[in-house]
């Protein structure tokens, strides 16, 4: 994620101007174990999974028990009603044996659910719904979960991060949001350690676009209403998709033999925000070549003018801008990071939140590298510019472990890119681009944390740097300047 900013020259960094929005395996976050496993012959014990994954900033979020590999989600909007109705179809694997299992779900009315074709029993108690199988799920199994709902969305509100998720606009809405959004217009284990597949068939009246994830797979109308189907093969974290209706300007192409899709809003003039969006797959191309090979099956970027979103968000394979990134003229290091958010946070992502410095650390120091090969300032320039200029708070929040009222500061963002500056000074250029490009090969589509991060390190580049990462991830005052180790 990108929060809209304006840069302060002359050695000031970075200083944020907008609001947050709510937010953009081996390795993924266990779920608490809910029953013994049992013996040959033995009477098995099935027993509720987990209302959470455990996850130490986020205890709620996501559920235990299960794991699941592709979603369905078919759902109709009105704007004019505000309404909406829709079907999520989620085949999952049971980790253990379950008499009852979990979904995140706000707001709207679960209608009926079935499991593997049966009636399914099912409760709610705030953001999340039970589902009681008409019998035990057995550790091992796959199943098939189909749930029914309607009514009208509402965005999610916390404290901490703000408000996101399904935001009703003039002629359309926006699901949108980080660290969670999803829940408000389908249910979903709503936790980044539980990757899935996704299609999705967006139905709204004739006129009006729906833009998602991953590939156009098709567009019909029948009756005054357009279904936009889109299918996103590669596993996709659940903040990571998105929905994006309204009236936009489409271009349509291919490059590398993959789809280009780009929407941006007929609500501002044809300009910067349609240049720069143009940009995306010359941006992708240079990343590609620092961080290996572009991770999805489509390109592509949607630009929305609305006042309660000033950020940018890495939604998987089609980022979504605010507009207000544009109302100074082009601009392509925003569109740098969020595709390198394509790599670093979406390809690979988080076992845990607590480690997103991993994600928007790696994220802007990929502005420094474009902003380098686009005619500016060096890599090495921005880091001085960030290290002489940072306020305090930076060096009082260390990026490794921001807490959660910290999710989305300065400091993950730009200690955490000085983090990565840090590194390639230490190993050296040949060691620091091999890292990259090993993570990014080694930790596809799987899930990742610090400690495998700096494991990789120490390995690539045949160094100790315990003290580094420590120094600059995890301590409160400002460490000295990196040196070659």
């Amino acid at each position: 994620m990108t929060l809209s900013r304006r840069v302060l020259r002359g050695g000031t960094g970075l200083l944020v101007t907008g609001a947050l929005g709510l937010g953009g395996c081996s390795s993924a976050v266990e779920p608490a174990p809910i029953s013994a496993a049992s013996s040959p012959g033995a009477a098995r014990q099935f027993a509720p999974g987990a209302p959470g994954v455990g996850d130490t900033y986020f205890p709620t979020y996501g559920n235990g028990g299960y794991d699941v590999d592709q979603y369905t989600v078919k759902v109709r909007y009105d704007p004019a009603t505000d309404r909406l109705s829709g079907t999520t179809t989620l085949r999952a694997a049971a980790t253990a044996d379950l008499s009852t299992f979990n979904l995140d779900l706000a707001g709207l009315t679960v209608r009926s659910v079935t499991v593997d074709g049966a009636p399914a029993k099912h409760s709610r108690k705030g953001d999340e719904l039970t589902v009681t199988p008409a019998s035990g799920l057995i550790a091992g199994n796959g199943f098939v979960a189909e749930i029914a709902y309607e009514g009208e969305p509402e965005p999610l509100r916390n404290e901490a991060t703000g408000v996101g998720g399904f935001l009703h606009t003039d002629d359309g809405a926006i699901a949108l949001g980080q660290p969670e959004s999803a829940s408000t217009w389908f249910p979903v284990n709503d936790h980044p350690s539980d990757k899935a597949s996704y299609d999705f068939e967006i139905t709204v009246p004739d006129g009006l676009t729906a833009v998602s994830n991953g590939v156009l797979a098709g567009r019909n109308s029948v009756g005054g209403w357009t279904t936009w189907k889109w299918a996103e093969r590669s596993p996709m974290a659940s903040y990571l998709s998105t929905v994006v209706i309204g009236k936009f300007r489409l271009t349509e192409g291919e490059h590398k033999g993959r789809p280009v899709f780009h929407a941006v809003t007929t609500e501002l003039p044809e300009g910067a925000a349609d240049r720069s969006i143009a940009e995306t797959v010359e941006v992708a191309d240079y990343l590609e070549s620092v961080f290996g090979p572009y991770p999805f099956e489509a390109y592509g970027g949607v630009v929305i003018s609305d006042d309660r979103i000033r950020y940018a968000l890495e939604t998987q394979s089609r980022p979504v801008y605010s507009a207000g990134f544009f109302r100074a003229g082009s601009n392509t290091e925003v569109v740098a990071h969020e595709l390198a958010h394509q790599w670093f946070g979406n390809s690979v992502s988080l076992a845990r939140w607590q480690d997103i410095w991993l994600n928007e650390g790696l994220a802007t120091y990929a502005e420094w590298l474009w902003t380098e090969h686009d005619g500016g300032r060096s890599a090495q320039r921005s880091f001085d510019a960030r290290y002489a200029g940072s306020s305090g708070q930076v060096w009082r929040t260390p990026p490794g472990r921001p807490g959660v009222e910290n999710l989305f500061s300065e400091s993950v963002y730009q200690r955490g890119a000085m983090t990565v500056h840090a590194l390639r000074v230490a190993v050296g250029d040949k060691a620091f681009f091999q890292i990259l490009k090993a993570w990014t090969a080694q930790k596809r589509n799987d899930n990742a944390t610090t400690a495998e991060f700096v494991a990789l390190a120490e390995r690539i580049s045949k160094k100790q740097l315990d003290k580094l990462f420590d120094a600059w991830l995890h301590g409160t005052e400002r460490p000295a300047r990196p040196e070659p180790l």
